[in-house]
């Protein structure tokens, strides 16, 4: 596996690759419009841009004809999208491959945030749906089939199981609970993570480890106020408390560095204090896991200003020396966003 420069990392995650993918991915509940693809051996998760000054070339990356001295391959399209569930849906509907051996579903694919004046700017949760390329709702039955699929025919190692907001009081954690008991009944050894809002009842958060989750990531994106408000309408008025609160007690039930989070890049949060936020909640043993926001087509930022590659590289570098400080890897994840890194340069950063 060849080294990525973090500045060549980052760069390729905002500017994305003049390229084609097997394996691509629009629309939905985060980071999306991406080809995956394997740079320097890592699994990578890149914006498709037929703009971008970065080009591939018998298998290397090259910056306006430049070879830059990274090595790029497709991921290829895994077999277990050729496949149909026993009741008739296709299985590419209910789960995709990310990076290079990532299952992921969303297994309710609407959010109750979804009205334009609640909707999490960055968000295009409910636009697959639409297209016809995913399904509202997930059955356990249904994951647990494509899940033992993923494993036997393309070597998948762990899954990540996310959900658009529910009114109920659990966010929709009770139905990720039912997945992934279903799941780990078909493929026990395979390593799970679930993501969710914090839950008004704590209770749940035990409800999902004894099911079998394995790691959990409550994303929060920023952890300025007013960024929220803005960026966030819908979810900003869940309180920062309530968040601080769920990721203490999920601390506790899934264990150290078993816990995660996203935190957006360039939204306009104070980048001293972002690093700030990242090192607390590292000493809590909260994963933040630092990810450029992109413009993405089809949501509401889609005319925003992707933000400068040096403050993305200069804020993953201290977010990555904190984690360091801590002892923390995203390997010890064992699932999930982190584990997985393919979003984030965090890993071209030494963590």
């Amino acid at each position: 596996m060849t080294a990525v420069p973090l500045h060549t990392r980052v760069d390729v995650a905002i500017r994305g690759i003049r390229s084609a993918a097997p394996v691509a991915r629009r629309g939905g509940a985060g980071p999306s419009d991406d080809g995956h693809l394997l740079l320097g051996g890592a699994g990578s998760a890149v914006p498709l841009d037929p703009t971008s000054p970065y080009e591939v070339a018998d298998g290397r990356l090259l910056l306006d004809g430049v070879d830059t001295g990274v090595d790029v391959a497709p991921v290829s399209r895994p077999l277990f999208y050729d496949l149909l569930t026993s009741d008739g849906v296709p299985y590419e509907k209910l789960a995709r491959l990310h990076g290079k051996d990532v299952l992921a579903t969303t297994v309710v694919q609407t959010c109750v945030r979804y009205a334009e004046s609640q909707r999490c700017r960055f968000c295009a949760i409910e636009a697959p749906i639409a297209t016809g390329a995913t399904t509202r709702v997930k059955s356990p039955a249904q994951l647990a089939e494509v899940a033992e699929a993923a494993v036997r025919l393309d070597g998948v190692r762990q899954m990540v199981m996310t959900t658009g907001t529910s009114a109920a009081r659990d966010r929709g954690a009770r139905h990720l609970a039912r997945c992934v008991r279903a799941v780990k009944q078909a493929v026990p050894h395979l390593p799970v993570q679930v993501q969710c809002e914090p839950p008004a009842d704590l209770d749940v958060l035990q409800e999902l480890k004894d099911a079998g989750a394995d790691a959990i990531g409550i994303h929060v994106e920023s952890l300025d106020d007013a960024v929220r408000a803005r960026w966030m309408p819908g979810k900003s008025t869940v309180p920062l408390t309530e968040y601080d609160a769920a990721w203490r007690e999920a601390v506790r039930v899934f264990g150290w560095n078993r816990v995660s989070t996203y935190l957006l890049v360039g939204l306009g949060e104070d980048p001293d204090e972002l690093v700030a936020g990242a090192a607390r909640l590292a000493a809590m043993g909260v994963y933040p896991f630092v990810v450029p926001f992109r413009p993405l087509a089809g949501t509401l930022a889609a005319g925003e200003a992707a933000p400068d590659p040096a403050l993305v590289a200069d804020v993953t570098a201290r977010v990555a020396e904190a984690l360091r400080a801590e002892g923390m890897r995203a390997a010890d994840q064992r699932a999930g966003c982190a584990a997985c890194g393919a979003c984030s340069a965090l890993s071209a950063a030494g963590a």
